[in-house]
């Protein structure tokens, strides 16, 4: 099984996510990972959509998303080379005594502190899917309180933008 990161362009229209989630449930498509926001086009909404699956559950899925209305534009970005992320918040305790090993940490990592507060800090981090599960398991033994992770984004290289390998379009 192949890890397929789809975007998908869309009407910005109530309902739309609503839709789109529900025709993978529907099918029985488990989404991994999927993050929506306004796109370089006004009144269109960008979808990035991880799931898991041979080519032809791909093809399937490209199948079914063709047949909303409101989908205009379906591309697979795992298909040439991309860039992903993705944003974690965490909240760890963090006494006085721990503080320097967490700054340590966070630096190794890129990362950074957004709060500090008494007994406790949160941590931002922003990178890969195995980066944040990295930098989460090496701050499990400080003891995290809370954690909220946005789930992957991802675009295309400019390479494959411009042409240089094209971009895999599905369907």
């Amino acid at each position: 099984m192949k890890r397929h990161t789809i975007s998908v362009l869309v009407n910005d229209h109530p309902g739309v996510l609503q839709r789109v989630a529900g025709l993978f449930g529907r099918r029985g498509f488990n989404i991994d990972s999927i993050t929506v926001g306004e796109s370089e086009e006004a009144g269109l909404s960008r979808m990035v959509i991880v799931t898991t699956g041979d080519d032809k559950r791909l093809e399937q899925v490209n199948k079914q998303l063709h047949k909303l209305i409101d989908v205009i534009r379906i591309a697979e970005v795992s298909a040439s080379p991309f860039v992903e992320r993705e944003l974690a918040l965490i909240r760890v305790s963090a006494d006085a005594r721990l503080r320097p090993d967490l700054f340590g940490i966070v630096e190794a990592f890129r990362a950074s502190i957004v709060d500090i507060g008494a007994d406790t800090m949160i941590i931002q981090a922003v990178g890969d899917q195995e980066k944040i599960d990295s930098f989460i398991g090496l701050l499990r033994p400080y003891g995290i309180l809370e954690l909220t992770r946005t789930g992957l984004t991802a675009m295309s290289r400019e390479e494959a933008v411009n042409g240089i390998p094209p971009l895999a379009e599905i369907g």
